[in-house]
Parts: C-alpha cells; sequence; structure tokens
C-alpha cells in the first residue's frame, strides 16, 4: 500500500515536473505568432543538422554558375534580406543569430526542395519546367525560408523528444547524446532517397505557405504567383501523387484553397517594387539532366 502510494506520488511528481518543463519551453513563430514547442536551441539543432547536409553537399551534382543557379541565389538573397531588415526594425534580429545561408541548385530530375536549419537552401532542377518563372520559383523559396525562420525543425525535434523521453535529456546534451543523435538523424537525415526528408506536419506546412507568401512579398515578388504554380505542380503529379494521410502533406486542392482565403493578408506586404513575372532566364526540361541522376519526382520536401 505504502509502495503504491510512492508510486504515485512520483508518477504524479514526473507529470507536473513535464507540464512545467512545457510551459516554459515554448516559443512562438514569428508573423503568425503560434506557439510551439522548443525543447532545445536553434544553436543546438543547426549544429545537429549541419551534419546532415555537409553529408549531402559532399555528393550532390551541383550546378554552378549558370543563369538558374545564379536566380537560385538571387531569390534566396532577396528575400533572406527582406526577412533581417524586418527583424531588425522590429527588436527581432537576435532571432537570426548563428544562420549562415546557402542557395544551392542540383541537377536532378526530382521535383524538389528543402531547406535545413541555419538557413540552407537545396533546389532540385527537375523543379524549374514547373516553376517556369522567378516568381513562381521565389514561391518555394520563400516557403522553405519560411521554414528555416518559423524553426520548425527544432520543434519537430522538441516533439520527438517530448514524445520517447518526456523532455528528460532536452537542454544542453545534443552534442554528446547518443539518443540525441539518433533523434536528429530521423529528423534531419536526409535518408536512402537523395534529398528527401521527414514531411512536416500539416499546421507547419500550411504556416510555411503563409509565411513564405509574407517574405516574398516583402521582397518585391507577387505573391499571386502561388494559385496557377501550385495548380502546375498539382498537374505534373497526375498518376503520381503520394496520397496525403501518407505523405502528411496538404493536398494540392486544400493548399491552393488555403492559399486564396490568406491571400488579400498577403497583399498588404506587397509594394510591387521587384520583379514582374520574369521568364527570361533559362528554363531546364528532363532532357537537360542526365538520366542516372533521376530520382522519385513524386516525393517533395515542400
Amino acid at each position: 500500500m505504502e509502495k503504491e502510494k510512492s508510486f504515485r506520488t512520483a508518477k504524479f511528481s514526473v507529470t507536473v515536473l513535464l507540464m512545467a518543463l512545457l510551459m516554459y519551453s515554448c516559443g512562438s513563430v514569428p508573423f503568425t505568432g503560434r506557439k510551439q514547442l522548443q525543447l532545445v536551441s536553434n544553436q543546438e539543432v543547426i549544429a545537429l543538422s549541419l551534419q546532415q547536409y555537409q553529408e549531402f553537399m559532399r555528393t550532390a551534382p551541383l550546378e554552378k554558375g549558370t543563369a538558374n543557379a545564379q536566380m537560385v541565389t538571387r531569390i534566396g538573397t532577396r528575400i533572406a534580406n527582406a526577412v533581417a531588415t524586418f527583424y531588425k526594425n522590429n527588436g527581432y534580429e537576435s532571432q537570426l543569430e548563428n544562420y549562415a545561408w546557402e542557395y544551392n541548385l542540383v541537377k536532378d530530375n526530382s521535383v524538389n526542395a528543402f531547406a535545413m536549419p541555419g538557413g540552407k537552401v537545396v533546389i532540385f532542377t527537375g523543379l524549374l519546367p514547373v516553376t517556369q518563372t522567378e516568381e513562381a520559383l521565389a514561391v518555394v523559396i520563400g516557403h522553405e525560408i519560411a521554414h528555416v525562420i518559423a524553426q520548425h525543425s527544432s520543434e519537430r525535434l522538441s516533439q520527438q523528444i517530448a514524445l520517447q523521453y518526456g523532455g528528460a535529456i532536452a537542454g544542453g546534451l545534443l552534442g554528446n547524446s547518443q539518443a540525441m543523435q539518433q533523434l536528429g538523424n530521423t529528423v534531419f537525415g536526409l535518408g536512402a532517397q537523395f534529398g528527401v526528408m521527414m514531411p512536416y506536419a500539416r499546421k507547419q506546412e500550411y504556416e510555411a505557405d503563409e509565411i513564405g507568401l509574407i517574405i516574398m512579398a516583402m521582397a518585391g515578388y507577387n505573391p499571386q504567383v502561388a494559385i496557377p504554380f501550385w495548380t502546375r505542380m498539382a498537374e505534373s503529379a497526375e498518376g503520381a501523387k503520394v496520397p496525403e494521410f501518407l505523405s502528411t502533406h496538404p493536398t494540392d486542392s486544400k493548399r491552393i484553397a488555403n492559399i486564396e482565403n490568406i491571400m488579400p493578408g498577403v497583399m498588404q506586404y506587397y509594394k510591387g517594387t521587384g520583379v514582374q513575372n520574369q521568364t527570361s532566364a533559362p528554363i531546364k526540361t528532363k532532357a537537360d539532366v542526365p538520366v542516372e541522376t533521376e530520382k522519385t519526382s513524386e516525393k517533395w520536401s515542400f
């Protein structure tokens, strides 16, 4: 009897401790204000994910110096600069500490793009025939940068920690904990399939859509191009679409409907000072990419 009472007391204490930990480990997402779980620092998450990124980059067939590669860098730089200006003007500049932005174009037929914590953005050449224009590519890059600044990877890692360990190993143990390393490999690992990361949750995808449109608008790109872009994406995926319940991504119809719903608010950030329907940059086709680099085009990370 006494032993059972002690067990219940201990269990209650652990529950209270966990609740307190979760309460004091919340952050908020820029632009949307949504509360999110943050059991580890952004600096720790960047350090862990950087290992995976560097491993990927060692073998990735990069396209450098071309008009398309320059376009990827130009878009990323403009959007990241717009974010930095906004953060500085609103007193949030410290949130971008430890970021080192990189933008790479990878020669691969996959209709794919992904970003890693700390500002590592990768675009695959197979995406360019679908984007078609600079502004439409800005939709994707804005979305990826949104995942980064919203710290979605940190939130995802924190959720895994809370589920598996009750938060017990959070805080300062990332560098020397084998368990944390294994979790990091699950969350950030690019896996056996080339450039395919663990999918984000639906709410994170919708949030990245919204923030991405806002920051591309702040950079001078017209966010209204997002609707025709996602329509083309849906058409390009005919016969190869991953079911929503397996991919955890929003279906194209739901994503487009949500974008249409938030567009009036997003347009408040657009001043019309940027590229207008840019089409002059070269566009890659499947014929431009060696057959041996073609990978699972039906899986998207954005």
